[in-house]
């Protein structure tokens, strides 16, 4: 029993269908049974595949690790000496960008919490290795 296929795909098709389920072409009944035809005269017909170049303007990369080459570039041993000796007023996070947080570090600088959690990022952000550290901050290692 020789089964039909679409022409456009090469799907299996139901007998009664007007198109593919798979890629959506209609289909002719006469076109099925050419198609059937075709294959009862000749099992195996491989068509030339069509390729589409499509270009870009500008070429874009993916790159794999997440790192945006759009991130400003900053370093991670100036960021974890600023949090570890100017970290009580916030000076690290202005530095990494994160001005929210460096504002809320100086509204809270009297308490001196802000000073410890400073020398603990600080540590973290020198034993971090580069990739987590450039993730973590939205920033690229210069």
């Amino acid at each position: 029993m020789a089964e039909n296929k679409c022409p456009q795909c090469g799907a299996p098709i139901d007998p009664g269908a007007t198109e593919c389920k798979f890629c959506g072409e209609k289909l002719a009944g006469q076109q099925v049974q050419q198609v059937q035809q075709v294959q009862q005269a000749q099992p195996v017909q491989t068509q030339p595949q069509t390729q589409v170049v499509i270009q870009q303007a500008a070429p874009q990369q993916i790159y794999v690790s997440g790192i945006s080459p759009t991130w400003p570039i900053k370093s991670k041993v100036a960021a974890g000496l600023l949090a570890i000796f100017l970290g009580g007023i916030g000076v690290h996070k202005f530095y990494l960008g994160k001005t929210g947080m460096g504002i809320l570090y100086l509204l809270f600088c009297w308490t001196g919490v802000p000073a410890v959690v400073g020398f603990i990022e600080g540590i973290l952000y020198l034993c971090s290795n580069d990739e987590n550290f450039q993730l973590k901050n939205h920033v690229r290692i210069g």
